[in-house]
């Protein structure tokens, strides 16, 4: 129910792990091993004992809701350097440009002039609209309420 959200997470450099078909009892036992928050729009979750003060429940139904919800309740990892959307890879390296040729579309490859190849899956990435909207967004809530950062 979050998976949009997690994406745009693994994107703002959050370590996220995100699997929708994962049982309650799995998702707390995880958080307590990883010492992790768990974020949920499920009431009957966040009522349970062993995730009373490790879970966050979600409001907002517009992902980029979400992410402002979140980005205010816990800060944003220093850096926000970007984590793989598809696997919470940590290292998305420079891809020769030439060598991603065959891996995006012919258009992308024509209008972009930088790739992206996470180290753990292989995705390529490149920066596109959407994105640029993400970060500017992003940069406006991190920035929201700073006096040095109108």
């Amino acid at each position: 129910m979050l998976g949009r959200l997690a994406r745009w997470l693994r994107i703002a450099g959050y370590d996220t792990i995100y699997e929708p078909d994962m049982e309650d009892g799995e998702v707390i036992r995880l958080a307590i091993a990883g010492d992790r928050m768990i974020l949920t729009r499920d009431t009957r979750l966040t009522e349970r004992r062993a995730a009373r003060g490790r879970s966050f429940l979600v409001g907002p139904d517009d992902p980029l809701e979400q992410i402002e919800e979140v980005l205010r309740a816990f800060p944003p990892p220093a850096g926000l350097q970007s984590r793989c959307p598809e696997c919470n890879g940590e290292v998305l390296e420079l891809q020769d440009r030439e060598d991603a040729k065959d891996l995006v579309p012919e258009y992308v490859f024509l209008s972009k002039k930088e790739f992206f190849r996470c180290a753990a899956c292989g995705h390529i990435y490149w920066e596109g609209s959407q994105y640029a909207k993400f970060k500017k967004k992003l940069n406006a809530i991190i920035n929201k309420g700073n006096p040095l950062n109108p």
